[in-house]
């Protein structure tokens, strides 16, 4: 898959620090250019979603809490749940034989047979997107082998996946854990309202090396 770099110039330079960003034909561009509405829903609900203590270190079941903020946020400005259903049917045509003066062809159909494709978290228009926020292996590839699909036959010009990185979240949660560890649990509750305190509470600890694990 070849990368490309469309995004430096199309996508606005806070969020280009704030995530990492990675694109394919252009998708940037196109998003852009092709639906300039549905492009200002994407930077809106980027740009104002942030990312708390809570939602490394509390446990989300079946759908995470940075899945739930960015669903409801995408649901909010119309965009809805979606999955693309393939049926397929076989006819059979039986060619008439002239020396039997048959003159008509004859069509044999098979029933319909459905297959359920797979669901993107949010489509609007001819745009469609994903959180996959803990991605287990081989979903990354799904979803992006169905939004080729969906591209090539037509139904989407382009799409959006967000998915978190891997070894700096690790870390940060390590030391978000040490630090909640070494906090009273009335105070390691008051501090997973809010990320500032966590964080802050992280560097004064990691600074001091009173956290555990040092």
């Amino acid at each position: 898959m070849q990368l490309t770099e469309a995004w430096r110039e199309y996508m606005p330079e806070t969020l280009q620090l704030r995530y990492r960003m990675r694109e394919t034909r252009n998708a940037s561009a196109i998003l852009r250019s092709s639906n300039a509405e549905l492009y200002g829903d994407v930077i809106h609900v980027l740009s104002e979603f942030t990312l708390e203590a809570r939602d490394l270190l509390l446990p989300g079941g079946s759908e995470g809490s940075v899945a739930k903020k960015l669903n409801g946020a995408f649901r909010e400005l119309g965009w809805r749940e979606a999955r693309v259903d393939t049926v397929t049917q076989t006819t059979l045509v039986v060619f008439p034989y002239a020396p039997h003066n048959e003159s008509e062809k004859r069509l044999v159909s098979s029933d319909p047979v459905s297959f359920e494709g797979y669901k993107a978290d949010w489509v609007k228009g001819r745009v469609a997107g994903d959180c996959e926020w803990n991605a287990k292996d081989g979903n990354l590839d799904r979803d992006l082998a169905s939004y080729r699909s969906l591209y090539e036959t037509g139904y989407i010009d382009a799409a959006v996946l967000v998915t978190r990185t891997q070894a700096d979240l690790r870390e940060l949660e390590a030391e978000l854990t040490s630090v909640l560890m070494a906090t009273p649990d009335d105070e390691a509750a008051e501090a997973l309202r809010t990320t500032d305190a966590v964080i802050t509470a992280t560097k004064q600890r990691i600074a001091t090396g009173t956290a555990k694990g040092m």
